[in-house]
């Protein structure tokens, strides 16, 4: 399917770009995406030496494996942020993922080095969030919650309950539709053995209209699947709306309710969630 067809991912697996031998595992773990981690994951005296290992192996990896690849460079404030532009400059098909987003200028600079990339402009400051939505009508491809370095600049704890970032998590799925963005994509769960911690953290992003997450460990990607696919019931429903609408276009009744327009492009949109 071509990639202007396809639904928006719904996971994006991290692999610390120093370790190339779980590129292809992370590739295979069933994630949509797989973000090569040339920031938070690699110390400070590693940062050459990742970029050349990712800028390496993007060389000689496959237009598929490359379409699912994005590169989280480091911050339009760090001294590696060139360099890393730089090197990523002809790596065709991939997206960058930017950090510490704060401005329409960063998405603008970052496209113009890497003009066939599309940027995921990562949101984790308060100012990032104040300038959200100049940072989506920017040309940003995705927008993305940094929550854990969110809630470390307002000296808010997230460790049992995350309902402090709601107000944030709002303005960017706002910002994300204004622009006529795909949902945005949730923070890391840190609870690696928490699947129900997980599943409750996808929940209450769905809440917000997120549409995906981060996951640090492969073993959160299936979970995360299962919980955004529509329940059988969810389904069930939908294609009894669309029968209903066909067979009565615009009067039709479905368990005593009217079925009109915005109930008939639910149904459409549950049913487009149904995928493995």
């Amino acid at each position: 399917m071509p990639a202007e067809l396809l639904p928006p991912a719904r996971t994006y697996l991290f692999v610390p770009g120093t370790r190339p031998e779980r590129f292809n595992k992370a590739l295979a773990s069933g994630a949509d995406k797989v973000v090569l981690d040339l920031e938070d994951a690699v110390a400070a005296d590693d940062k050459a030496t990742a970029r050349g290992v990712v800028a390496t192996w993007l060389q000689s990896a496959t237009l598929a494996d490359r379409s699912r690849v994005v590169v989280r460079i480091n911050d339009a404030s760090s001294s590696w942020f060139a360099a890393d532009l730089a090197a990523l400059g002809d790596a065709h098909g991939i997206s960058l993922l930017l950090p510490k987003a704060e401005s329409a200028a960063q998405i603008e600079e970052t496209q113009a080095a890497s003009p066939d990339a599309g940027i995921l402009a990562l949101i984790e400051s308060a100012r990032g969030v104040s300038e959200v939505d100049s940072i989506a009508a920017a040309g940003a491809q995705r927008l993305v919650f940094g929550t854990l370095d969110f809630a470390l600049d307002l000296d808010m704890d997230i460790s049992a309950d995350c309902s402090g970032l709601g107000y944030a998590a709002s303005r960017i799925a706002i910002a994300s539709r204004l622009a006529g963005l795909p949902a945005p994509v949730a923070g890391v769960t840190q609870q690696l053995d928490d699947e129900a911690r997980l599943i409750s953290d996808v929940a209450e992003a769905r809440r917000f209209g997120f549409g995906a997450k981060l996951c640090i460990h492969p073993r959160q990607v299936q979970p995360i699947h299962d919980a955004l696919r529509p329940s059988a019931a969810a389904l069930d429903w939908a294609r009894r709306v669309l029968a209903a609408d066909a067979a009565s276009p615009g009067v039709a009744r479905l368990d005593g309710r009217m079925v009109d327009r915005p109930v008939v492009l639910q149904a459409e949109r549950t049913l487009a969630l149904a995928r493995n």
